[in-house]
């Protein structure tokens, strides 16, 4: 098996909304699974590792992306619609929110 950091559906360019971001390389469908962006693991701040995935995405208020928690706490990235060819990927972050 090959390590990939990234899927083949994604790569990081330089974003308009900040610094570098991630984007698709191809169309995706609503409901797709794109990976994990964070791994749990207390030892850390927040709890989380980030993968190269989790590190590159930014935020939007209207995102295209959303992240869901797995049964070991791992949070996996999913399409909220369809997403063309080189369109930037977004979360709305809420990991870092104060409680």
């Amino acid at each position: 098996m090959t390590y990939r950091p990234l899927p083949k559906q994604v790569t990081i360019k330089q974003s308009d909304i900040e610094g570098l971001g991630l984007y698709s390389t191809e169309s995706l469908i609503p409901g797709q699974y794109l990976g994990i962006t964070h791994v749990a693991n207390d030892r850390f701040e927040n709890g989380y590792i980030r993968t190269p995935l989790g590190g590159f995405i930014n935020h939007s208020d209207t995102p295209n992306c959303e992240v869901r928690e797995d049964v070991d706490r791992s949070l996996m990235l999913f399409t909220l619609r369809q997403i063309l060819p080189n369109e930037e990927l977004t979360l709305k972050y809420n990991l870092y929110e104060v409680h």
